[in-house]
């Protein structure tokens, strides 16, 4: 009786197990530039909602594939698709959060935000025509800081990078022989260095390289306590990679005037401004498959807009202004469902 008992108790249990609801998980992909984030904001979205985020950081390429692809629910990526990339394939884009790209060395006696660098003067050393770190062009831009004579070993990201398409975008700006020879793209060829993949993978690469230089997005370079320098931007300032910097580049963008929102903070005018400052972007399908993944992913997202910021801010992103949630929220009215209906509303 007892084990009649058991087996019936085990086969409710079962069967309750089964048809019980279940909130599955979210699934993105893309941009390594926003992933410390994301992270942060899934892991308290999921302590409050019980839906978590499975976002695979692969890089914008991966990301833009996957999402082309339909394999994910939302594309990530640090470049921003263009008006004709997103109607071909019937997406919609806005961003999330604003950071900040910035160079990072592995040099003995130098400390965070000792160096001071400038575009040309990378641009220089990504084409290997600077080859070690007490060179006159860069020993001019530090007057009385003591720099090695190691050679300096380039260290550049090999997937496919938003960060790359960034910061090779803000070289091409500042240097019209950068432009020529390797231009702007999410991957390049570069004449020198060695590649490592994600933002994690060029952090752990200079960490473990005397004489590296690399570039990551900031709340890499401040978690792993990287020397990142500081820079000179477009009215001849020297500025540091904070908040207050990454906010004055965007303080004049025209993002209604950018399809899909898609601005880029490259060389920014201001005293204030850090010269390479970009946004992160998000991809949905207008008509996906499957509205209910959608949906979560958008309540995901307006949960982050409504409670994210100090989480954004302690990792030193900057959260989108208001006026440009609201010009996000209304581009989600696009995201529908096999009825046309916008998704979030249903």
């Amino acid at each position: 009786m007892k084990q009649s008992f058991l087996a019936l108790f085990a086969a409710l249990a079962a069967t309750a197990a089964a048809t019980a609801p279940v909130k599955a998980d979210i699934s993105g992909a893309g941009a390594t530039f926003p992933y410390p984030i994301y992270a942060k904001w899934a892991d308290t979205y999921k302590k409050e909602t019980g839906v978590g985020l499975n976002y695979q950081s692969i890089g914008s390429g991966g990301g833009i594939k996957q999402i082309e692809a339909n394999t994910v629910t939302f594309g990530a990526s640090d470049k921003p698709l263009k008006g004709e990339e997103l109607d071909k394939n019937g997406l919609v884009q806005f961003p999330t959060v604003m950071g900040g790209i910035v160079p990072v060395a592995n040099l003995d006696g130098i400390k965070p935000g000792d160096l001071v660098l400038d575009g040309p003067t990378i641009a220089k050393i990504y084409l290997g025509e600077i080859t070690a770190w007490n060179d006159p062009a860069i020993a001019k831009l530090n007057p009385g800081l003591k720099l090695p004579d190691d050679a300096i070993a380039v260290v550049f990201r090999s997937d496919g990078s938003g960060t790359t398409f960034v910061w090779t975008n803000y070289l091409s700006k500042v240097s019209a022989d950068f432009k020529s020879k390797i231009g702007s793209n999410t991957s390049v060829q570069f004449p020198v260095g060695i590649g490592a993949k994600g933002n994690e993978g060029v952090a752990n690469n200079v960490m473990q390289t005397k004489g590296a230089i690399g570039y990551v997005e900031y709340a890499y370079a401040k978690q792993n306590k990287l020397t990142y320098s500081k820079m000179i931007n477009h009215d001849g300032k020297t500025v540091a990679p904070v908040i207050s910097a990454f906010q004055a580049a965007a303080a004049s963008a025209d993002w209604a005037a950018a399809p899909g929102m898609g601005v880029i903070l490259t060389d920014q005018a201001g005293a204030e401004s850090w010269p390479i400052t970009n946004p992160t972007f998000i991809l949905i399908h207008k008509k996906p498959t499957d509205a209910a993944a959608v949906k979560e992913a958008l309540k995901f997202f307006d949960w982050a807009y409504a409670n994210g910021d100090k989480a954004a801010e302690e990792l030193d992103y900057v959260p989108l202004p208001d006026s440009v949630v609201a010009m996000v929220k209304k581009a989600w009215a696009e995201i529908v469902d096999g009825e046309n209906k916008p998704i979030l509303s249903n």
